[in-house]
């Protein structure tokens, strides 16, 4: 995977709460077990990183009340599995994203799933970062295991 050119290039968000844990979504019409994620999107060409990972958690969440933690400072890849590249017809053999953690200085008030017109959350929770590697679909889950270790100064002990 070292030659990314054949990788959609997209941002991801940890969003953590003043205690250290951290936002999980359930994707929409997504069955269990596998379908908590954190918020992630493309990028606009010509846009910004940072600026993208804002936008996609204002868009997914309608948090716009956070504070900048850190971010990854390599892209982060995962491949699509080959059933998913046919069935769905993709471009790209998978995605490379910069990931972006952040801390949310809002009210919970501020969460609203259905912000923007294409809902790709109905339900959302905190919970410990560590969770998220099982908690996410299995092609992505090396992904999760490298942010998650990523951020883990951030994460409740």
């Amino acid at each position: 995977m070292s030659d990314l050119s054949d990788y959609r290039a997209n941002v991801g968000v940890v969003l953590f709460n003043a205690a250290g844990l951290v936002w999980y979504g359930k994707r929409a019409r997504t069955p269990p077990p596998h379908c908590w994620q954190f918020p992630q999107g493309g990028v606009d060409e010509g846009e910004d990183l940072h600026n993208a990972a804002l936008r996609e958690l204002a868009e997914e969440t309608g948090v716009t009340s956070v504070e900048f933690l850190d971010r990854t400072h390599d892209w982060v890849a995962y491949d699509y599995p080959a059933e998913m590249i046919a069935k769905k017809k993709r471009k790209y053999a998978g995605q490379k994203q910069v990931w972006f953690a952040f801390r949310f200085t809002g009210d919970e008030s501020e969460i609203c799933l259905d912000h923007h017109d294409e809902v790709e959350f109905e339900a959302w929770r905190w919970g410990p970062l560590a969770d998220a590697p099982g908690l996410i679909v299995p092609f992505k889950r090396d992904a999760y295991d490298r942010v998650a270790a990523a951020f883990a100064r951030f994460a409740a002990s």
